[in-house]
């Protein structure tokens, strides 16, 4: 399994719970944090959370583990350790208010368009 894998993953879970602005970000030579940053945001906390156990239950469901997940029960800003994947879900005022998108500006955008539902 490799890291393009569990990137495809990730951003179909996020997608079949109505993510908005579903955005993967290539880190490769960026941070050492992680390959791929995903960055999205839902419109309720019921849905961050939602978002956030999707991702999480099929990523495991695929054999990959879950390293950590930071900010659950509040909902604002959900961090989802997978790895080398790294998926952040937002509350909508969240996303625009930290702006990570801006922040790493400098990251090529990964084409994810083949695991959106159209």
């Amino acid at each position: 399994m490799d890291n393009q894998e569990l990137l495809k993953i990730a951003v179909k879970a996020a997608d079949d719970k109505r993510a908005e602005d579903i955005l993967a970000l290539n880190m490769k030579g960026i941070s050492l944090i992680a390959d791929y940053f995903i960055i999205c945001h839902g419109n309720s906390d019921k849905q961050v959370q939602a978002i956030a156990r999707e991702m999480k239950e099929k990523a495991q469901e695929k054999g990959y583990d879950i390293k950590r997940i930071e900010g659950l029960d509040e909902a604002r800003w959900v961090l989802i350790d997978l790895g080398d994947v790294v998926a952040h879900v937002f509350h909508r005022e969240e996303r625009s208010y930290y702006n990570l998108e801006r922040l790493w500006g400098d990251a090529p955008i990964e084409d994810i368009r083949s695991e959106l539902n159209s």
